[in-house]
């Protein structure tokens, strides 16, 4: 898109306030700005769109249907800006930031207590922690490290590998009461908690004990492990978890392991970085952590 054709910072900020605040006085007054010139940035906007943003009633805003698609979108240029430049103004100085990337559940239950005492150790490697659960480009999000779980390997980086896992049903205690489980084709009788992550898990894990159901695919879809396991602890159902991530509710008592059965995962759990970072000050002091926290030195 041509310059005359994107809209300036100034418009966006003055739809912005105006759209939260539906005033253009209140906008402006925020700002620091007149009426007038809100009012302007705004109609320049529409005017470049082609569209209406607002519509007029009684002396009062209210948001066009454009408008509110339109403000959903400005809002995330304006977020994007904001993280940029607060990126860029620790850039370089005596603190450096490291974007470290990481499954949802993974990073809340392994990755998080490891971090204990970096900062200390590190004072000017400020840690920027983003969950990512699909493949990206690390360059271009700017991220330096990746926690993933696959065969070992992403394009142009460094991987070493952090764990293995195995895959266990858990469920509240509650709901066996009264139910026995003999067999693994019992928990069908339960309902089946699915994780979108891992859409072939229960079909695998039947599979490994040569069962099979129509019932595999069959239940409640979750985006994380986490969802599916606070799922299965307020009596959803079963889900089918990495043991390591269940353990804290296990060990508490408020999840159990109705069948015990552990189906080892083809794939692990890796950290990887880019090639031409491995010296990077930043990356190789996060990398010896994450290392000597696995090889238990720390």
């Amino acid at each position: 898109m041509s310059r005359p054709h994107l809209p300036s910072l100034a418009g966006l900020q003055c739809f912005e306030a105006a759209a939260r605040h539906l005033s253009f006085t209140r906008a402006a007054d925020e700002l620091s700005l007149t009426q007038s010139a809100v009012s302007k940035q705004v109609a320049q906007l529409e005017s470049m769109l082609q569209h209406p943003l607002f519509r007029r009633i009684r002396r009062r805003l209210q948001l066009t249907p454009e408008g509110a698609v339109y403000l959903n979108e400005a809002r995330k240029i304006l977020a994007h800006v904001e993280m940029s430049t607060r990126y860029m103004q620790s850039y370089g100085g005596k603190s450096d930031v490291l974007n470290v990337a990481t499954l949802p559940t993974f990073g809340a239950r392994w990755l998080i207590p490891r971090l204990n005492g970096f900062r200390y150790r590190h004072p000017d490697i400020n840690l920027n922690i983003i969950n990512r659960s699909e493949p990206f480009d690390m360059e271009e999000e700017r991220v330096e490290v990746v926690f993933f779980f696959g065969h070992g390997a992403w394009p142009r980086t460094e991987c070493i590998k952090i764990r293995d896992e195995e895959m266990v049903p858990v469920c509240a205690p509650a709901i066996l009461d009264g139910l026995a489980i003999d067999e693994p084709l019992d928990l069908t009788r339960l309902v089946l908690l699915q994780s979108a992550t891992r859409p072939e898990a229960w079909h695998d894990w039947f599979e490994a004990q040569q069962q099979y159901t129509e019932h595999s695919y069959h239940g409640p879809r979750f985006d994380s492990f986490y969802m599916a396991l606070r799922a299965a602890q307020a009596g959803c159902g079963v889900a089918l978890l990495p043991h390591f991530l269940a353990q804290e509710e296990l060990e508490e008592g408020k999840l159990v392991i109705p069948w015990g059965f552990r189906l080892r995962s083809r794939d692990a759990y890796y950290m990887a970085y880019p090639e031409h970072m491995a010296e990077v000050g930043k990356v190789r002091s996060f990398v010896d952590w994450i290392h000597d926290k696995i090889q238990g030195v720390q």
